[in-house]
């Protein structure tokens, strides 16, 4: 008779997906107002989002049933540290840091969790997610964070403003433009 290879670390993740599923679907489906696909209701996306956990769940549960597992090797305690306390860092110093230089440092915290990771691309890495998040988030978007925080003040004065370069690129998107569709208006440029 053939033993049940199975493995253990993903069958208890699959069941814990299929439970945390569970119990987020039936609060939603008792506590919240779900309304319909056409007027959705507080509870329709956290439903949703359940019934989405529980499937992921039943299928790690099925792949867990297909192999063996592999001894689970040293627990990374640096890295799991390391990853916890960069959204905390974040929350703690996006007021006084500013947005920009929190999302540096929170990225560059999170990216050390890896032993693998070296100073100089840690720190590439770090400025290339915040350049991207102050361009998206705060003068794409709008958030209401400040760039540069009360913490930073003695240097602002040198910090160079990106406010041109943001008019240039928005100016490029203006001009004449045709409406191909309500609601939804299209740029030709100049000379056309």
């Amino acid at each position: 008779m053939k033993s049940l290879k199975f493995d253990r670390v993903d069958l208890l993740a699959g069941l814990m997906f299929v439970a945390f599923g569970l119990i987020f679907g039936v609060t939603a489906w008792r506590e919240l107002d779900m309304g319909s696909a056409r007027n959705m209701g507080p509870g329709y996306f956290p439903l949703l989002l359940a019934g989405i956990l529980v499937g992921l769940g039943l299928l790690v549960i099925l792949l867990a049933l297909t192999h063996q597992s592999e001894p689970i090797g040293a627990i990374a305690w640096r890295g799991m540290a390391l990853i916890l306390l960069a959204p905390i860092l974040f929350g703690l110093t996006v007021r006084g840091l500013g947005f920009g230089p929190s999302v540096f440092l929170t990225t560059l915290v999170a990216a050390f969790a890896s032993f693998r990771m070296k100073p100089g691309l840690a720190f590439l890495v770090a400025f290339l997610v915040a350049a991207f998040s102050v361009l998206a988030f705060s003068y794409g978007l709008g958030l209401p964070y400040p760039r540069v925080g009360r913490w930073l003040a003695p240097i602002d004065p040198w910090i160079p403003s990106l406010s041109p370069w943001i008019a240039m690129v928005k100016g490029w998107f203006s001009g004449p433009t045709a409406m191909i569709a309500p609601g939804l208006p299209v740029s030709f440029g100049a000379g056309v």
